[in-house]
């Protein structure tokens, strides 16, 4: 079966230094684009993130300091990338907590703009979950009936998670054969931003997570203790995360203004 697309859907994976989004860096990115016709293009990029690969990290993905040291950095990549993923919803795996959030910090860290206000996510990972609770490489095994090679290279994730939505969609009746439907079923809690630390309330306003002021509407804060904005955009948060707060800041002000 293919899926019912009405845009293009790029499934992408990253192999990374670490799993801090605010400090890890990409060291690998493999992308798998679909089109609503069943076409497929694949894209993978060795990348050097100017930091190095600890050891333990290394003997999970297997990429080493070595087989990156002449690669491009991801600034050097990064318009290519945002090219080839702009026009299309994204797929992964665990994506929506770790690879759209780090690749969103890579993307304003080498000057691209980059949010999801037109497309959505699907996060296969979130599927299998709720359906089966396991792993990739089991539920590569469980819907496809393959043994994964190669787990943890980008490509062959990349590969496994496309290949275990199709079978997902098309195990259960209860899935919707489109994007959208799988977008709000494998997503969780609204987030405001990628990393959680802004959340949306019943009313759709945004309200911080963490912290003295956790619960509290966000335009409420910044008016209260203005000092408080300045220290979000100073303290060690994502960079998309301050580019949300800016946002609603600015917002604010334009909504006194009018």
């Amino acid at each position: 079966m293919n899926l019912n697309l009405t845009k293009p859907i790029c499934f992408f994976d990253l192999e990374t230094t670490g799993i801090n989004i605010t400090k890890d860096r990409i060291v690998e990115i493999a992308i798998l684009k679909v089109f609503p016709n069943g076409k497929k293009e694949n894209h993978t990029w060795l990348v050097n993130p100017e930091m190095l690969i600890p050891a333990e990290v290394t003997a999970i993905h297997g990429i080493s300091n070595e087989d990156v040291a002449d690669k491009p950095t991801f600034k050097e990549i990064a318009k290519d990338v945002h090219v080839l993923i702009k026009d299309s919803d994204l797929g992964g795996f665990n994506s929506n907590r770790f690879d759209i959030p780090l690749l969103a910090e890579e993307m304003l860290r080498a000057g691209v703009d980059f949010d999801m206000k037109n497309r959505v996510s699907v996060d296969v990972q979130t599927i299998y979950h709720k359906m089966e609770q396991r792993t990739l490489s089991a539920a590569y095994k469980f819907y496809c009936d393959k043994d994964l090679v190669g787990a943890h290279s980008a490509e062959a994730d990349t590969n496994a998670t496309y290949e275990v939505l199709k079978a997902q969609v098309e195990k259960y009746d209860t899935l919707e054969n489109n994007t959208k439907f799988l977008a709000d079923f494998s997503s969780r809690k609204k987030f405001a931003d990628f990393a959680g630390f802004l959340v949306y309330n019943k009313e759709g306003e945004e309200c911080f997570s963490f912290g003295k002021h956790k619960g509290k509407r966000v335009e409420d804060i910044l008016e209260e203790e203005p000092g408080y904005f300045g220290w979000l955009q100073n303290a060690d948060f994502p960079l998309y995360t301050k580019k949300v707060l800016t946002a609603i800041k600015l917002r604010a002000l334009n909504n006194k203004l009018n």
